[in-house]
């Protein structure tokens, strides 16, 4: 069989996914591999709803051929399967044609995203191609490698993944990933550089990095972590962006405003910590000023009990910008 030792090779090459859960790549696909069902399903998950994460849209604008490549060798690898390349809606328009060129009489299918942000959450996929709608998410356990797609084992990776997939499988991969960099960048866009460089270094060969007192959001432009221009010696999480901000210029309270309405806007309203919690802090940001005792008991419940990843990710990047950067703000 071709590639069939393609998950020793990801197990070497110590890839993770590239989605934002950092999970190492092998692992998810033996478990799939380990799955005892005759039919299966692989998706690329290609939702990308965090704010200045552009990887992925790269991806399908200038290399869906190794896209198609990666998707291949998991076909390949587990037969019988059939593969979705699941789309937000501007890249299902914009990339649609050339992806199903691509595909020929390949058993993959296209699929629009019904939702937004929550979409790309790996079981709100599956309710949405078994069209579920309006598609909440699901319990884990079972993950989808284990019950998926119509209750059958699905492996679900970001569309970054397959495109470093069919790198590691053709013996090109150079242990790099995609880093999208935005904010106050005089070079914006989306560049291919070492998994273990620096923030810092990454900003200097990219040319980005600031002459101005500046801080930078990490792993997402919403969820991401605040982290002050001393600490840029860390690498990058999460997706893969690098959101740069000018210290002097940048009203914190406005900041938060944008975060909080975006998980607002976002969240399905199924469980009620996230959609309680994230109203009482578009209370207190509004009145500009924050009860500490409330919004730490408003984190913890956040963070332990909301249903899915959205409504636990709220705290990270409000928590860091109160502590470093809040203090400095004008009101």
């Amino acid at each position: 069989m071709k590639n069939k030792n393609i998950i020793a090779k990801l197990k070497i090459s110590n890839l993770r996914g590239r989605g934002g859960a950092n999970f190492p790549t092998h692992a998810k696909w033996q478990m799939f591999a380990d799955a005892n069902s005759k039919k299966k399903y692989i998706v690329a998950n290609g939702s990308e709803g965090e704010p200045n994460v552009l990887k992925d849209g790269y991806i399908l604008k200038n290399h869906p051929e190794v896209l198609i490549e990666g998707l291949k060798i998991a076909l390949d690898t587990f037969k019988g399967s059939e593969a979705f390349i699941f789309l937000r809606r501007d890249y299902f328009k914009k990339y649609k044609k050339k992806l199903e060129k691509l595909i020929g009489d390949l058993p993959i299918t296209v699929f629009r995203e019904h939702g937004g942000y929550l979409s790309g959450e790996e079981t709100v996929l599956c309710e949405e191609i078994e069209k579920n709608l309006p598609a909440r998410p699901r319990t884990k356990p079972p993950f989808p490698g284990q019950a998926g797609i119509n209750g059958l084992p699905t492996l679900i990776n970001n569309i970054e993944t397959f495109y470093q997939i069919a790198k590691i499988a053709q013996g090109k991969y150079k242990k790099t990933r995609l880093y999208s960099i935005t904010g106050k960048a005089s070079y914006k866009g989306v560049f291919e550089l070492p998994v273990d460089w620096a923030i810092k270094k990454i900003l200097t060969k990219t040319k980005n990095k600031p002459e101005f007192k500046y801080f930078v959001q990490v792993g997402g432009g919403a969820s991401g972590d605040i982290l002050l221009a001393s600490e840029t010696t860390q690498k990058v999480s999460g997706s893969g962006a690098i959101v740069i901000y000018d210290r002097d210029q940048t009203d914190a309270w406005v900041l938060m405003r944008t975060w909080i309405d975006f998980f607002m806007q976002e969240n399905c309203d199924k469980c009620t910590p996230c959609r309680e919690g994230s109203y009482r802090i578009l209370e207190m940001i509004k009145d500009r000023q924050f009860d500490e005792k409330r919004l730490d008991d408003l984190f913890f419940v956040l963070e332990n009990t909301s249903y899915c990843a959205l409504g636990r990710s709220i705290p990270l990047p409000f928590r860091s910008l109160i502590k470093k950067i809040l203090p400095h703000t004008r009101n």
